[in-house]
């Protein structure tokens, strides 16, 4: 028996030519590209959200928190800031001071995913701090800088100090109220409570720890500056505590479509023009509609993580 392995047969060649040998293996087929593009696109695509979700969104709130600052700034300086109700979502209405919480933010009109994006929201059923009745104002846990992350750091006989359009009004803590704990005792004619609201135990650094609302009361020290006046009676579900809002579907279908228009506008640019032009010119485009992709799309989860 010849112990010699048979030798790949040679192709022929043209007279004057090297004789060309088949390749002994192939390369990947396009199901296992197609796999292993997908597959990388996805784990970009995830590592994206989480860097958006717990670093960018905070540097977004900042930013926006900037803004509002600057314009309550201006407003209480020309004594023209909103004292009435229904002042137009995102309107900034006051500050809000709590040293023991790491609290220092501008409150704006609403308690949407959108709104509480920029900073933490009053309740658009309550009236402003300050005045006669019960006032709530919402603030995100992680994400967007959560600026109410140690609000459960904070005991009774705290001071809070708020500041709107009519003056400035110091609150004192006066319970922790969970859902499983009994609400307050109702409010008398005159009376003004403020209640801070947030979730508890989630985020990445309480995984597997259960979800559940905290709410932070306080009773005005001193006199209210009048009633609440022309408040709607409801607000819509995207309001209430650890709801999204649906209302953002179409923008993110359209903004959706945007992204995928600039990707593939990008590819052919590529083919036509170069690698590194196209690059140069396409990555800031594809990361500007992506960001604003990932903004719209967070508004679907819940507003107070």
């Amino acid at each position: 028996m010849s112990l010699i392995a048979p030798q790949m047969p040679v192709a022929p060649s043209a007279p004057g030519q090297p004789a060309v040998r088949p390749r002994s293996g192939t390369g990947p087929g396009p199901v296992a590209v197609t796999t292993v593009w997908t597959l990388a696109a996805l784990s970009g695509l995830a590592a994206w959200v989480l860097v958006y979700a717990y670093f960018l969104s905070g540097l977004q709130e900042a930013s926006a928190q900037h803004a509002l600052y600057a314009k309550l700034r201006t407003e209480l300086a020309q004594e023209i800031a909103p004292l009435g109700s229904h002042p137009a979502f995102g309107t900034p209405v006051a500050l809000l001071r709590v040293p023991q919480a790491g609290i220092d933010d501008v409150v704006a009109e609403g308690t949407t995913s959108g709104v509480l994006e920029g900073g933490p929201g009053l309740l658009a059923d309550t009236p402003l701090p300050g005045r006669a009745g019960e006032s709530v104002i919402y603030g995100r846990q992680t994400m967007f800088g959560g600026p109410f992350r140690h609000l459960d750091a904070l005991r009774k006989g705290d001071l809070l100090q708020v500041t709107t359009g009519q003056g400035t009004f110091t609150y004192v803590v006066t319970d922790m109220q969970y859902p499983r704990t009994p609400r307050p005792p109702a409010l008398a004619a005159g009376q003004s409570r403020l209640t801070l609201v947030t979730v508890v135990g989630s985020g990445w650094h309480s995984a597997g720890v259960p979800e559940e609302l905290l709410y932070v009361n306080a009773a005005l020290r001193g006199k209210t500056v009048g009633s609440p006046a022309g408040l709607p009676t409801a607000v819509r579900s995207s309001q209430e505590a650890m709801r999204g809002d649906p209302s953002v579907l179409l923008p993110l279908v359209l903004w959706l479509q945007l992204l995928l228009i600039t990707v593939i506008g990008v590819a052919w640019a590529r083919a036509r023009f170069g690698r590194w032009q196209t690059w140069l010119a396409g990555a800031p485009l594809i990361l500007a509609v992506l960001w604003v992709v990932t903004d719209t799309a967070a508004q679907l989860f819940p507003n107070l993580l």
